[in-house]
């Protein structure tokens, strides 16, 4: 397909190696030609690159598939997993995970995205409950507008929650940005 056609998110084969579309940008620069400025980060490495596509560059689409998978344990440094849809067990390290694995908890359902038949990358969900082990005491005066305190998660993740929280409560959290998003309500 035209290097037009590259979207954010999508997944390109670049020299050989798995690469996603964080940020583009078309550019057309007077009377010269078209081109696409591209950043991308290889699913293998972790690292982020730029490239500029002609407008006229045949790009590569990845062949990505995807498989839930249920978090067993963790054993070091390896996070243990089974796919849902055939039991299969399968392990990954915490290098291949990122950021994504601190927010791990047992029996917690990912989408794992598969290159070459070899998991790349996990997609978590776009918030996980967890209970807070420890913070600074109620304020009576506290309102929800009011300054944040800092509060250790039991996963060990140090967020940001509101005045009026205390230990033990149960909060949300998005996992991608590490933001308090409300009370648990269960």
């Amino acid at each position: 397909m035209p290097a037009t056609q590259i979207r954010r998110g999508m997944v390109l084969v670049f020299e050989g190696q798995p690469c996603r579309v964080i940020e583009f940008r078309h550019h057309t620069p007077g009377n010269l030609r078209a081109m696409v400025q591209a950043k991308l980060k290889n699913l293998r490495t972790g690292s982020s690159f730029e490239h500029r596509f002609r407008a006229a560059d045949a790009i590569e689409k990845a062949d990505m598939e995807t498989h839930d998978l249920e978090f067993l344990y963790q054993g070091g440094d390896t996070y243990h997993f089974m796919n849902v849809e055939n039991y299969d067990q399968l392990e990954m390290d915490e290098e291949a995970l990122g950021d994504n694995a601190q927010w791990m908890q047992p029996g917690m359902r990912i989408v794992a995205e598969y290159y070459d038949g070899k998991p790349i990358g996990i997609q978590l969900p776009a918030s996980l409950t967890f209970e807070i082990v420890e913070t600074a005491p109620v304020m009576k005066t506290a309102t929800k507008n009011a300054s944040s305190k800092p509060a250790k998660l039991e996963n060990g993740v140090t967020v940001n929650v509101p005045e009026f929280i205390s230990t033990g409560e149960r909060v949300r959290v998005n996992p991608q940005t590490g933001e308090y998003l409300e009370r648990a309500k269960d």
